[in-house]
């Protein structure tokens, strides 16, 4: 099984359960256009997109970059982190850019090879509480919640129907009978 196939599976079975009403105000956020105040800088939703690019990229379904899924990293980390979680996720963040600068060049600058090495080598860590992994990890954890949860995703690939069919309030009812001697009354 392919890695996009155990992504769209995961995706397809847990859909409903990752929309939460904080999902979509995120991207109903996203869509409004609002630079937020606290938000990543241009470098690191780059490097956002950059590492989204490595985790889902585009194949025959869009890509984790083609659906805005750094803008949603930027209105999660922007306004539902603490200061303090904020604070550690950008120092997180520049450690995963430290760590491609070991590699020769910034993260975006790298040649494809280069960022999967990197990545690999980022993933592979015993230890994922220390930096980078910690934070890799958890913008992992961000890309998939908001490739998963954005509506091109849940129309286009994973096809849901959040509201199947529709919803006729005057349908006609057929009319039933009971049979005789019953002592029921349908109708």
């Amino acid at each position: 099984m392919q890695r996009r196939d155990v992504l769209r599976a995961f995706g397809a079975a847990t859909t409903l359960a990752l929309l939460p009403s904080e999902a979509v105000a995120a991207w109903a956020r996203v869509a409004s256009g609002l630079r937020q105040a606290d938000g990543l800088t241009g470098a690191q939703l780059a490097l956002v997109g950059a590492v989204a690019g490595i985790i889902i990229p585009r194949t025959d379904t869009p890509g984790a970059t083609d659906v805005g899924v750094p803008a949603f990293v930027n209105v999660i980390v922007s306004e539902n982190y603490s200061d303090t979680d904020r604070t550690a996720f950008l120092a997180g963040l520049d450690a995963i850019e430290a760590q491609a600068k070991n590699a020769g060049a910034p993260f975006i600058e790298l040649a494809p090879s280069a960022r999967a090495s990197t990545i690999e080598g980022i993933e592979s860590a015993t230890d994922r509480r220390a930096e980078p992994a910690r934070t890799y990890w958890r913008l992992k954890g961000l890309i998939v919640h908001g490739y998963f949860t954005s509506e091109t995703v849940s129309k286009q690939v994973l096809k849901v129907d959040i509201m199947p069919g529709k919803f006729d309030g005057a349908a006609p009812m057929p009319q039933r009978t009971s049979p005789p001697g019953s002592g029921h009354v349908y109708g």
